[in-house]
């Protein structure tokens, strides 16, 4: 693309991201959006949590600018935000759920990324993206060679470097990475991976722009249904063949691997134990974020298949439509042929066929066939005795108990506001259970669909809380869970 004067004149007046740097809030929403949605890698967060979240940032920053910083409500921001004017966030409704829900643009992520590369680095690398560059020449060079001569002789030259490098190992000659160099390539791995993460939401982003665009095709259709289903069903075996879609496909596969799942993981804890790399302070994320890339690609995945799902739903509407067009055909045919009935034109109006009596023969009848009643015995019913112990179990049995997720998902939230991380042995001291066993199951649910955590296998947790035995007394419970962290 040309950046000419004409070109970014209409990026300035249009584009979403640079709306956002021009904007006199661009360090409350990019600061906000950066915290909530891309450091933590969340895709969607419903309106009440995210209203919360925000609320708490408002009263932290007017307690310091003064409480005429921001006058509006936090609600009332998000929508502002999520308006087509703006189009910082995106709004909308997910399946099964009445409430509101929002996602990042990608042009929001793409402001904020660029808002990132305005603070000074302690280190810049250069040699790594070097290497970088010469390593993807060489693969599309080797890659797009036909002559069989040409590869074999490279692939004898690779042979020959890796038997030289053997033999300088074994001579007692390793040569090894200094430090700045683990630095240059550390931090390089780590800009790719979080561009590797906003790539997601772009193209997820690009698949909702052409469903869009298939519904308005089949809106505005008017030739047969047929060759419209025909043009639909090649448009999205484009999407699969398209330059991207195949190396999407291509990362997916890759990364489901299991074996490549193991290696990424043994390849991180060995990277991030070096003690250059320790001096940087990485990101605690950084240990998890191949399962981060999965995660988005996991949502990728789920939006694409629910958009298909959605547009076969609209495919039906359109069949409903036309079925309700020939009612509408039906009945206007009806409404003539009542008006024709007090004064009829002259001659044949039209024909119909003769008409036929059905005959039923009376050997062709059944037999009526008597039905057979059920017999009930008389039996006197006695009356049952039950112990008060049992009586005790049958109502501890029917008695239900709800637990309140929002309740546990607002205390987590509130704990983890002046903390990185904290377990959840101390968040039952925090806040001791009410409800015993059912409300850990809870909180346990939400470690694994709705938070970030990591799981310590090889430290043992007690959490304790009271209740009673079957007599009614009181008595302290407990369970011992494997040490589960959450994190920001």
């Amino acid at each position: 693309m040309t950046l000419d004067y004409a070109t970014l004149d209409l990026l300035r007046q249009n584009h979403p991201a640079w709306r956002l740097l021009r904007s006199d809030h661009a360090p409350l929403v990019a600061s906000f959006l950066q915290r909530v949605f891309i450091v933590p890698n969340v895709r969607v967060m419903a309106q009440a949590d995210l209203s919360e979240a925000l609320e708490d940032e408002l009263f932290a920053l007017r307690e310091r600018l003064g409480a005429d910083a921001f006058p509006k409500s936090a609600l009332e921001y998000l929508n502002d935000w999520a308006s087509t004017e703006k189009g910082w966030l995106r709004k909308f409704y997910t399946s099964g759920s009445d409430e509101p829900h929002f996602d990042l643009t990608p042009a929001s992520e793409k402001a904020i990324a660029w808002l990132a590369t305005l603070i000074e680095r302690s280190f810049v690398g250069t040699e790594s993206r070097l290497l970088t560059l010469f390593e993807l020449l060489k693969q599309m060079s080797e890659g797009s060679e036909t002559d069989p001569q040409t590869r074999i002789a490279e692939l004898h030259k690779r042979r020959d470097e890796i038997d030289a490098e053997i033999a300088r190992v074994q001579a007692g000659d390793m040569p090894l990475l200094d430090n700045t160099a683990l630095k240059d390539r550390f931090q390089q791995f780590t800009q790719l991976a979080r561009e590797l993460l906003a790539d997601f939401r772009e193209v997820e982003h690009n698949f909702r722009s052409l469903d869009r665009r298939v519904r308005e095709r089949i809106a505005l259709w008017e030739g047969a249904k047929g060759a419209l289903l025909e043009e639909i069903m090649g448009e999205r075996d484009a999407i699969a063949d398209s330059d991207q879609g195949r190396s999407f496909r291509a990362f997916w596969d890759f990364l489901m691997s299991s074996s490549r799942q193991e290696e990424l993981t043994a390849l991180l804890e060995r990277v991030l134990s070096l003690p250059p790399v320790t001096e940087l302070k990485p990101d605690v994320r950084t240990r998890r974020i191949h399962y981060d890339w999965l995660e988005a690609g996991e949502h990728t995945q789920r939006t694409v298949a629910q958009l298909s799902q959605q547009l076969r739903r609209f495919l039906d509407d359109q069949a409903w439509l036309e079925s309700r067009r020939i009612m509408d055909i039906l009945h206007g045919l009806e409404v003539k042929a009542l008006a024709l009935r007090e004064s009829p034109p002259p001659g044949e109006i039209m024909d119909i066929a003769d008409m036929a009596a059905t005959i039923e023969l009376p050997m062709e009848r059944p037999l009526y066939t008597v039905s057979a009643k059920t017999a009930i015995a008389e039996i006197e019913l006695q009356a049952g005795n039950i112990e008060e112990s049992e009586a005790g179990s049958m109502q501890a049995l029917y008695s239900q108990v709800v637990i309140d997720k929002g309740r546990l998902t607002r205390h987590i939230r509130h704990a983890l506001q002046d903390r990185s991380q904290i377990t959840l042995g101390k968040l039952c001291e925090l806040q001791p259970l009410q409800h015993g066993l059912a409300e850990l199951v809870a909180y346990l649910e939400l470690a694994s669909n709705s938070f970030k955590t990591v799981v310590d296998e090889e430290v043992t947790e007690t959490i304790v809380w009271p209740g009673t035995n079957t007599t009614g007394e009181e008595k302290i419970k407990q369970a011992r869970v494997p040490r589960i962290i959450f994190v920001k």
